[in-house]
């Protein structure tokens, strides 16, 4: 969990005065001092946006009474970050106040998270105590590693940035994608590469991002965008970002589908093809959703609330399509009605935020969490209708193979997947700041059959506390239309390429 990344966040929402305008009610906006709200008004804000501005107020006025309360209220608004729950117990921790520290860290560890704190020095205030120690033993015990998962083969080491995998059951080989080089190497179980697509080839292709297989079409997809990450990168091409079909047999380019070019950045980062052949793919900076119509992108789900869409899944029939977003969590998108919908859980001992790789696998959902402390790969069951979660099983924790895992694909009952992606080794201009910090690239392992009779963890909500059903709501999704209104998230994750 980045808390320093999230402060810095939420204090480019800094507004100077810390002043609310409330215009409800009334036509000429009401100024509202923030200085002056007690606890039960800030607990009826319902914008997290508003509730941004005024925790990076609160910080800068050195108001931690405040702060804890509006954290809270952020935390209770978005029940699947644990970025803000650390932030809470911080604040606490700064404030002295050993029981609400204790207990918001109890319940995080029962969410799973894990973390050091034995010599963390915010928490000093509240430590020395058995009762101290006992939270730290038990955020440490859930870094454990867990699973039986394992490092399958290693791709080489340089300036390559892989980013994607891919599967080619027909060649019994794996497709990796350069972020770097604009390139889609074949991959063989011990890691030879052997080329397979470039720029040069004339497909025109930039960093690749995402690769989708469909086998009964003999068809690969890719989706790519002209980033500074890419060596080729030219002016002429910046803001360009499209999806690229091949053959996949030969690598022959077949179409071509870009977004327009327009003021706002864009960048199609995920992908997924369901059985029926459908592909969609998402832009990670402008949470948007599109599939291909009439040989063009058409959108299919859109909400301006949204922080940061990764991984995208398709039901096996087609009607389900469901992605994660980074902050927030997993959301639905019922493609027969044109409805979308949050998936529920319970959150005492689930949490969604995090999810960067998302998969539909016999009826569940696998999902990748990087933004979790521990790092894992969880499976999913879900109800009847595919709206809510019944049970959680952790497939893989905290695995010294693990950082920063990102993408994979289901190779059988097995999901193979980057387990330590090196894009922290680049600028933010796309500069390789520390050659000697590269490694070689580690495909991981994962049984997705891995405790698969056993009861799991629960995950069904059986009374919704008033909190947790306005956390986040359907999002809309095109034809027909829907109009949504989901609490705006609690601060904007970075992007995800």
């Amino acid at each position: 969990m980045n808390i320093k990344r999230l402060l810095c966040c939420l204090a480019l929402l800094l507004a100077a005065p810390l002043a609310l305008a409330d215009t409800s009610a009334a036509k000429t906006p009401v100024q509202r001092d923030a200085t002056t709200f007690t606890e039960q008004q800030i607990n009826e804000i319902t914008s997290s946006s508003v509730l941004n501005r005024m925790v990076a107020g609160y910080e800068k006025l050195d108001d931690q009474k405040r702060l804890s309360w509006t954290l809270a209220r952020l935390s209770a608004l978005n029940p699947d970050s644990g970025d803000l729950r650390m932030m809470l117990a911080l604040t606490y921790a700064k404030q002295g106040d050993k029981s609400k520290t204790y207990d918001l860290l109890l319940k995080m560890k029962e969410q799973g998270y894990g973390v050091d704190l034995s010599d963390d020095p915010r928490f000093e205030k509240v430590t020395g105590t058995e009762a101290w120690d006992y939270v730290v033993e038990n955020l440490k015990a859930n870094l454990k590693p867990f699973g039986e998962g394992k490092v399958a083969f290693e791709l080489p080491k340089g300036d390559t940035l892989f980013e994607s995998i891919a599967w080619d059951p027909k060649r019994q080989k794996f497709l990796v994608g350069s972020v770097r080089e604009g390139k889609i190497y074949i991959a063989d179980m011990q890691g030879k590469l052997k080329d397979f697509i470039a720029p040069a080839d004339g497909s025109g292709l930039w960093s690749v991002y995402a690769m989708a297989v469909d086998s009964a079409h003999d068809l690969l997809y890719v989706t790519s965008s002209s980033s500074l990450y890419f060596k080729g990168f030219r002016q002429a091409d910046f803001n360009k970002t499209g999806l690229f079909k091949f053959k996949l047999s030969t690598g022959k380019l077949l179409e071509k589908y870009l977004l327009p070019v327009d003021q706002r950045t864009h960048t199609l980062s995920s992908i997924v093809v369901g059985k029926d052949g459908k592909v969609y793919v998402a832009d990670g900076l402008r949470n948007e959703i599109y599939t291909i119509e009439d040989n063009k992108l058409a959108l299919v789900v859109a909400n301006p609330h949204l922080t940061s869409i990764r991984g995208l899944a398709v039901s096996d029939d087609g009607n389900t399509l469901y992605f994660a977003d980074h902050a927030l969590g997993i959301f639905g998108a019922d493609l027969k009605s044109g409805t979308g919908f949050p998936l529920a859980h319970e959150t005492k001992h689930l949490v969604l935020g995090g999810i960067e790789g998302l998969y539909w696998y016999a009826g569940t959902l696998v999902a990748i969490e990087n933004g979790m402390s521990p790092n894992r790969v969880i499976r999913l069951s879900l109800s009847a209708d595919g709206k809510s979660v019944t049970k959680m099983m952790p497939l893989d924790v905290a695995n010294p193979a693990f950082d920063v895992p990102t993408y994979g694909a289901i190779v059988g009952n097995d999901l193979y997947f980057i387990a330590n992606s090196q894009k922290n080794v680049y600028g933010q201009y796309g500069d390789l700041k520390d050659k000697d910090a590269l490694q070689a690239v580690r495909i991981f392992r994962s049984n997705l059959r891995f405790a698969w009779n056993e009861g799991g963890i629960a995950a069904s909500i059986v009374a919704k506390d008033k909190a947790n059903t306005g956390a986040a709501e359907k999002p809309a999704v095109q034809k027909p239309a829907v109009e949504a209104k989901p609490v705006e998230p609690a601060a904007k994750e970075k992007p995800a390429r």
